[in-house]
């Protein structure tokens, strides 16, 4: 199902939310759930199942030292005090 709801974004806007973490560029799953209109919980639902579309490399999880390290890149509160390791996309 798709969202009616989808944003239109410029270049900048999405190059600024490309991070390099393990040596890939990727994208954090809250970042595509506000592109693509969604929650960031009702996005990575819509990942699990349909998983199976997806190469292995996809999506992994942020080990805790990636998780502070990027949390500490955010100097303001709008990083949303997240409980899990966000998901990162290739």
């Amino acid at each position: 199902m798709k969202n009616s709801n989808l944003s239109i974004y410029d270049d900048d806007y999405l190059k600024s939310k490309i991070y390099i973490i393990r040596g890939v560029q990727v994208m954090l799953d809250a970042d595509l759930a506000e592109v693509y209109g969604y929650t960031t919980k009702r996005f990575n639902e819509q990942v699990k199942n349909n998983i199976e579309r997806f190469d292995d490399d996809f999506r992994f999880q942020l080990d805790v030292t990636e998780y502070k390290n990027l949390k500490s890149k955010f100097s303001t509160s709008s990083w949303g005090g997240a409980r899990k390791r966000p998901y990162a996309f290739t």
